[in-house]
């Protein structure tokens, strides 16, 4: 439909890997193996550390934070992929495409900011420790773990409204997902608000956070080198590697999808935001996992329970 000055699309073709139908097989089943993984190791994290009263810390609340926003993350974008890779007719309709641009900026944004707030909270522990739980107290992470959420949410909502209220010259998205900057190229004529606001929102959200992260861990580190005892040192960065290393992989992905070349190629772009999309959160459990006693040892011992309280019921 079109009005005066306005196109206005009911709903949009998603192009995403319709190039290459051999390997939208494959895709599909990479992809709902690698969503099932997310789903199952978050949701297991958050059991755990819920009902684990020795995590129920600092630490683990932020995870407990990071593991459901991992399971909203992909749960916006994968089930339409995987509906999409089997089907013909690989179209969203407006709304959709609206809740789904909305869903996975406000998760990605609010992770940016829910790292930086981690690694505060390994500085605290490691620099300060003996005031640690007075400066971490219960009400201060409800706060900063609000703080990030309103953040991620709100700056989601700005981005996602100035970008549907552009005109649009065309509904075939080259992408597997309503990606903000996949639907930006079928803008009519550049905005000038919207190319300030992602630039600023971009600004705010990645080399500021990634500023902070490195600065906290300059703290940590020097702090770490200074502990006399071997198991002392090992055991921050036991903590400190899982956290480091999901902030790499996460900025590392999210860098390159968002700072990369404007004339590289779309392929390509689709093959990292698949990679970011779904690799990423699907690590965060397994790094958190495998890193940390406390994690292993509170598994063992909900699985220990499971496993007497089906013994109990067949006898």
């Amino acid at each position: 439909m079109q009005g005066e000055n306005l196109t206005i699309w009911n709903f949009f073709f998603l192009k995403g890997f319709s190039r290459y139908p051999k390997l939208e097989i494959v895709l599909f089943f990479f992809s709902l193996v690698m969503y099932l993984i997310t789903l199952l190791g978050n949701s297991t994290l958050i059991l755990i550390t819920t009902l684990d009263s020795h995590l129920r810390t600092p630490m683990y609340f932020f995870l407990r934070n990071l593991s459901f926003m991992d399971i909203c993350y992909t749960s916006a974008s994968i089930p339409t992929l995987l509906v999409n890779l089997l089907s013909s007719q690989k179209t969203i309709v407006f709304p959709g495409c609206a809740v789904q641009m909305y869903l996975s900026l406000s998760m990605g944004s609010t992770e940016c900011v829910l790292l930086a707030v981690m690694a505060y909270d390994r500085y605290v522990a490691i620099c300060n420790p003996l005031r640690y739980p007075i400066i971490m107290n219960r009400q201060v992470c409800v706060q900063m773990a609000t703080a990030s959420w309103v953040t991620g949410c709100l700056t989601a909502l700005l981005e996602t409204s100035l970008a549907l209220q552009l005109p649009l010259c065309g509904n075939l998205i080259d992408h597997f997902t309503c990606e903000i900057l996949a639907v930006l190229k079928l803008a009519c004529a550049s905005s000038l608000p919207m190319d300030m606001t992602l630039l600023v929102v971009g600004v705010l959200l990645l080399p500021i956070p990634m500023l902070f992260i490195c600065v906290s861990y300059v703290f940590i580190l020097s702090a770490i080198l200074r502990i006399s005892s071997a198991e002392g040192r090992n055991k921050a960065f036991s903590t400190c590697g899982a956290h480091l290393t999901v902030v790499i992989l996460y900025y590392g992905a999210a860098l390159s999808m968002y700072l990369k070349p404007p004339l590289s190629s779309q392929e390509i772009d689709k093959i990292i935001s698949l990679l970011y999309g779904v690799l990423t959160p699907m690590l965060n459990p397994i790094i958190y996992s495998l890193r940390n006693k406390e994690v292993k040892d509170a598994l063992k011992k909900l699985l220990g329970k499971v496993s007497l309280h089906q013994t109990h019921g067949s006898l």
